[in-house]
């Protein structure tokens, strides 16, 4: 629950819109928090050091001690020891002749009185091997002890401990106890009763089992007296408690971590503990471990970790808000970004965090702060039991717990950000290298993917990790921790048993909670009660916690008897080494809670190194050149000379100059052909020496040029090869000196990747259409396109659908295609093959052969189809966010070959990976009926004045048009897919601006476009069954088209839902369609007005029409009346 869920909803808002204490707290929160994000490393490093030295200072205070074990020398019993947490009880007339407990302080006054009696049990725990408690205990004479019955309590019927009570004079406690210190065990010769307190005296070693065995002790005692209700009470809290922690792990399972952010919340929780904890106790407010059991549940009941929570989901939310621009205070608003960074960019991960915390940050701090007012009036209300303490404890624990937030913890989850960033980057360059880009391509693809986090200049670990550092770290790391735990092994027979036990400063907290009386001794106070009423004898008496007592040969962690050769000397030796401060480091290691510390400190090391090892070993395989190498001594590149060509066949000329072929020849076998001058190599080029494709290999040399300039330079030579090819050099010529440009282009994402043989690039006009509101977003439509009006007609299109709401998407299938054709050598067998792929096995077994080439494609279905001996079959499958051709391929063969060999078909052969039953890029009646790709209908809704003032058309008309050319004309011209106006341009210039390969316009241009009138309103959608995207791989990966891709905010994987972002960029092609069909067949429904209208005017038609949309929509423009270019074909905003 959040504090604010206290005040009424009218005063929640309190604080917030812009307010001054808005600014102040969230000012504060961001100043803190950068500060703590500037290293995060050594954040985390010195938070843990000051949780660790809280931990120790509480051991030191006896934190973890029983508190009624006595400390003593030389096995004599320490009587004070045992008194603590005992209460004293009066019975005179002053109490009615009642019981009445004393308050603390006046034990002095009983303890004058003539009748004080303590009263003391004593605990034998029943063992396996019988009735072996003693019956009594004997003492002298001289020491007036009397045994009365034991008490009964609620676990009397489970354990089958013996009690002997006894009630003696006050000053004879210490003799009686003295003589009760050891029991001869009835039954069992050998074995000897020892109390307790004198064994932990007597022995001062602390071993796990004897840690746990005492505090399993004191909550069993502390069960056995305890009220019925308040144990189901207690149950009830702890259960809500784990309920609590469960809840808080599955929420962060939600926001897409298993165990990591919950682990660190409740991390951040207990170290907020142990920071409050201290400061009450140096505080002097009396704490003790049973108010802590009882108050802790219902705090992280009550509390809980709605805020962590909150903080978190704000954070991530963030970090994936790809629409969000950082802000660094420059002048008008506008964020000031390194030189090549996208201000459109996901947001970096100190950006994100800073974000996270002006939203929500203000809201978490009012939620503290009113949680900790509320538990200050606890503290000082009069009310008694332990609530003032522990609200003075629960308020300084959630102090710490909001500092820890916004240090601590969002630190954490910044590493958990980079770290989530460094696993995309390995998921992006393995899922290109699936889809056929080579390696070194796809790991600068990857690269340049995050460079907006590199370029803000932050790096979780202070800076760039080098490939070599991760693995150094980490051994050095486990190295350190080993060496560690070898000097605690070799340094166990020194410590110091004789040196100061902890248990020599006793806080507070070790204080024990006072019994109660009656639980633990009613029978024999009743006893003392008859005979001291009777009498009227005024009568105190002291009641003690009871004492436990154990076999001698029971007590876990004793020293060897041959163990006292160093006894003797470790006390010297220790100080003789300035040993105090190694002792104490020693004793906090051995502790049984501080050395898991240590090893969950290691294993969190061992993780996140993990994750940075397999980051780094790509780059230890095959470093990537960086775009921008540091400037290093080397030979400039001969520039290329037009000179007239050698008239003699030995000798090259340029720059003045003289090689013979030989010794360019030469050259070029000793890999040195980056030295030779452009002239050299195109002599070379032309002689078959360096072959035309292999250019960009011969002349790489990072000696000489980066991998950048060696390309750029292979292309000019290439384009001089080209044009002085004697066989078209009447064609060619002139290619050397076109204008076709071919520098200031990344040719190292081309190479391997998109094309072969480079000459250079062809620039297209690139335009955008909109905005569109595509299911409540708006977007920019990217369009490459030398078509005129086309971008034009389609924005009009986006103004109509917009006054209209804009558009609705609905994705129907995802998965591409691919259909190989195998043989076999009857049709019997080719039958066979059928019914087996078609059966649940058959499916069952090529799904697995095909699922185990790919982390990101997974068969969907196959459909199978038989022509003679010839079986086809066609494969679907999601390929994640790649359109997926060369991962479904290698799927395919995988498939068939585990079919050839272990399903029983060897006589199968495979004839063609595709058998044209995909269909790939050719029209085909399967991809209209079956899909391929992504399957979307989009559809709007216009009204009826849109219609006639923007799109100056008419409802009837429109849909009359549509049946007409659209679906009757599509279907008499025997059309497959064909029933719209133009859905191809749209598709053809969406796919070019966004890196789409353009040869699937065929099938993706699939499209039946269906108009109705709908009350006046004009209701229009289009079906489009196959369309072929993906955001990573093939084009999408070049820098132009994929900047348009994040301009759409499907750049790259989806870093959550593989395969959502190739969907996005569907529904929002196919909206695009839409627009485009609307606009289209407006101004051809409108083209009968427009040529009344251009009669009336005695206008002249128009000459050009080279294109349906200029022809349907020129002389529209041109009848309007007003400014040249018409409103509605300017560039709008989406408003009417």
């Amino acid at each position: 629950m959040r504090g604010s869920h206290l005040l009424p909803k009218q005063l929640r808002q309190i604080g917030q819109d812009d307010s001054r204490i808005y600014r102040i707290v969230t000012s504060n929160l961001l100043a803190i928090s950068k500060l703590s994000l500037s290293s995060p490393i050594s954040t985390l490093v010195i938070i843990a050091l000051l949780a660790s030295t809280s931990y120790v200072g509480l051991l030191q205070e006896s934190l973890f001690d029983t508190g009624a074990q006595a400390p003593s020398e030389h096995g004599k019993i320490d009587t004070e020891s045992l008194l603590r947490g005992s209460r004293t009880l009066e019975l005179s007339a002053n109490s009615a002749w009642k019981w009445r407990v004393l308050e603390d302080g006046a034990d002095t006054h009983a303890s004058k009185k003539s009748r004080h009696y303590a009263l003391t049990t004593l605990v034998f725990p029943e063992y396996s091997s019988g009735q072996i408690a003693p019956q009594s205990v004997p003492h002298p004479v001289n020491i007036s002890a009397v045994s009365v019955p034991s008490t009964s309590n609620i676990l009397s019927h489970i354990s089958q401990d013996t009690s002997l009570v006894y009630y003696l004079p006050d000053n004879q406690l210490a003799d009686f106890l003295h003589y009760a210190k050891e029991l001869p065990a009835t039954n069992e010769k050998g074995k000897t009763w020892v109390m307790q307190a004198a064994w932990h005296s007597s022995n001062g070693s602390r071993t796990y089992r004897n840690w746990f065995l005492n505090g399993w002790t004191i909550f069993i005692d502390l069960l056995k007296h305890a009220e019925t209700l308040d144990i189901v009470i207690m149950a009830l809290g702890y259960l809500a408690m784990h309920l609590t922690f469960i809840s808080m792990f599955v929420s962060m399972k939600r926001l897409g971590s298993n165990a990591w952010l919950a682990v660190s919340v409740l991390l951040n929780s207990v170290f907020g503990f142990l920071f409050g904890l201290v400061t009450t106790t140096k505080l002097g407010v009396p704490v003790n471990l049973v108010l802590l059991s009882e108050g802790l549940p219902f705090l992280v009941v009550t509390i809980g970790f709605e805020k962590a929570i909150m903080l978190t989901r704000a954070v991530l939310s963030a970090s994936y808000d790809t629409k969000r621009r950082p802000e660094n205070g420059a002048p008008n608003g506008h964020a000031v970004l390194p030189a090549g960074i996208s201000p459109n960019g996901p947001a970096s991960v100190l950006d994100a965090t800073q974000a996270a915390i002006k939203d929500v940050g203000f809201e978490i701090v009012r939620d503290y702060v009113i949680e900790i007012f509320i538990l200050i009036l606890g503290a000082a209300s009069g009310v008694q039991g332990g609530l003032r303490q522990f609200c003075f404890l629960a308020a300084w624990i959630l102090f710490f717990d909001c500092i820890l937030l916004f240090t601590f913890y969002t630190t954490i989850l910044c590493i958990k950000l980079e770290i989530n960033r460094i696993k995309r980057h390995v998921e992006l360059r393995k899922a290109l290298e699936e889809d056929g880009i080579q390696p070194r391509v796809a790991e600068n693809v990857a690269a340049s993917n995050d460079s907006r986090e590199i370029g803000m200049g932050f790096n979780i670990f202070g800076e760039k990790v080098k490939a070599n550092v991760v693995p150094k770290f980490k051994i050095w790391m486990v190295t350190g921790f080993v060496l560690l735990n070898v000097i605690n092994l070799m340094t166990i027979p020194f410590r110091a048993s004789h040196s100061k036990s902890p248990t020599s400063s006793i806080s507070n907290v070790l204080a024990p909670t006072p019994i109660d009386p009656f639980k633990v001794a009613e029978n024999g106070l009743d006893a003392i009660y008859v005979s001291a009423k009777s009498r009227k004898l005024e009568t105190y008496v002291t009641v003690l916690s009871p004492i436990k007592y154990g076999l001698e040969n029971t007590f876990p962690g004793a020293l060897d008897d041959d163990m006292g050769f160093f006894d003797e000397y470790a006390h010297q030796i220790l100080h003789s080494m300035g040993g105090q401060v190694i002792e104490s480091i020693f004793q906090s290691l051995e502790d049984p809670v501080l050395s898991k510390w240590v090893l969950i400190a290691l294993t969190l090391s061992l993780i996140l190194n993990g994750y940075l090892f397999n980051a780094a070993r790509w780059s230890l395989k095959d470093a990537p050149t960086p775009i921008s190498t540091p400037q290093v001594p080397r030979l400039a590149p001969p520039s290329l000379v037009h000179v007239p060509r050698p008239s003699t066949a030995d000798t090259v000329k340029a720059n003045d100059s003289e090689r013979t072929r030989v010794d360019c020849e030469q050259m070029l076998k000793d890999k040195k052909a980056a030295h030779l001058n452009d002239e050299e190599l195109i002599d070379l080029s032309l002689r078959g020496k360096i072959p035309g494709y292999a250019i960009e290999k011969t002349l790489e040399d990072p000696s000489l040029m980066t991998r950048l300039e060696s390309f750029v330079r292979a292309v000019k030579v290439r384009r001089a090869v080209v044009s002085r090819t004697s066989v078209t050099a009447a064609t060619t010529a002139s290619l050397e000196t076109s204008k076709t440009p071919y520098t200031n282009f990344n040719y190292e994402l081309v190479h391997g990747a998109c094309c072969e043989n480079v000459i250079g690039y062809l620039p297209l006009p690139l335009g955008v259409a909109g905005p569109l509101v595509v299911d409540g977003q708006s977007y920019f439509l990217p369009m490459a396109t030398t078509e005129g009006v086309l971008v034009a007609s389609t924005s009009r299109g986006c103004k109509a659908i917009n006054a209209g709401g804009g558009a609705t998407t609905v994705l129907t299938g995802d998965g591409m295609t691919r259909g190989p054709c195998v043989g076999f050598p009857t049709l019997a067998r080719a039958g066979e093959a059928k019914v087996w792929l078609d059966s649940e096995e058959g499916q069952r077994k090529m799904k697995e052969a095909f699922n185990s080439t790919s982390r990101f494609a997974r068969l969907s279905s196959m459909k199978t189809a038989l022509a003679g001996t010839y079986l086809y079959i066609r494969f679907k499958t999601t390929t994640g966010d790649a359109m997926g051709m060369n991962m479904i391929s290698k799927g395919v063969e995988k498939a068939l070959h585990v079919m050839s060999t272990e399903c029983g078909f060897d006589d199968m052969s495979t004839i063609s990976v595709s058998g044209n039953f995909c269909t790939d890029k050719k029209p085909a009646a399967v991809n209209w009926i079956d899909g391929r790709g992504k399957s979307v209908v989009a559809e709007a809704i216009i009204p009826g004045d849109v219609v006639r003032n923007v799109l100056k058309s008419d409802v009837n008309a429109l849909v009359e048009l549509n049946t007409a050319k659209n679906l009757i004309g599509s279907a008499m011209a025997g059309s497959v897919g064909g029933f719209n106006a133009h859905a191809s341009n749209i598709v053809t210039a969406m796919f070019l601006a966004t890196g789409q390969d353009p040869a699937q316009n065929v099938e993706s241009s699939n499209c039946i476009t269906i108009m109705k009138n709908n009350n006046g309103d004009l209701q229009v959608s289009v079906s489009m069954p196959s369309i072929e995207v993906g955001t990573i791989g093939g084009g999408t990966i070049l820098e132009a088209q994929s900047s348009m891709l994040e301009m759409l905010g499907v750049k790259g994987a989806h870093p959550t839902a593989p395969g959502e972002n190739s969907r996005r960029l569907a529904r929002i092609v196919a909206a695009g369609v839409l627009a485009g069909e609307l606009s289209l067949c407006s101004a051809l429904a409108a083209g009968h007005l427009v040529r009344a209208h251009m009669a009336h005017n005695r206008s002249t038609a128009p000459t050009r029409s080279t294109t349906p949309v200029s022809a349907a929509v020129e002389p529209f423009v041109r009848a309007q009346s007003g400014p040249p270019v018409p409103t509605f074909l300017k560039m709008t905003n989406g408003t009417k």
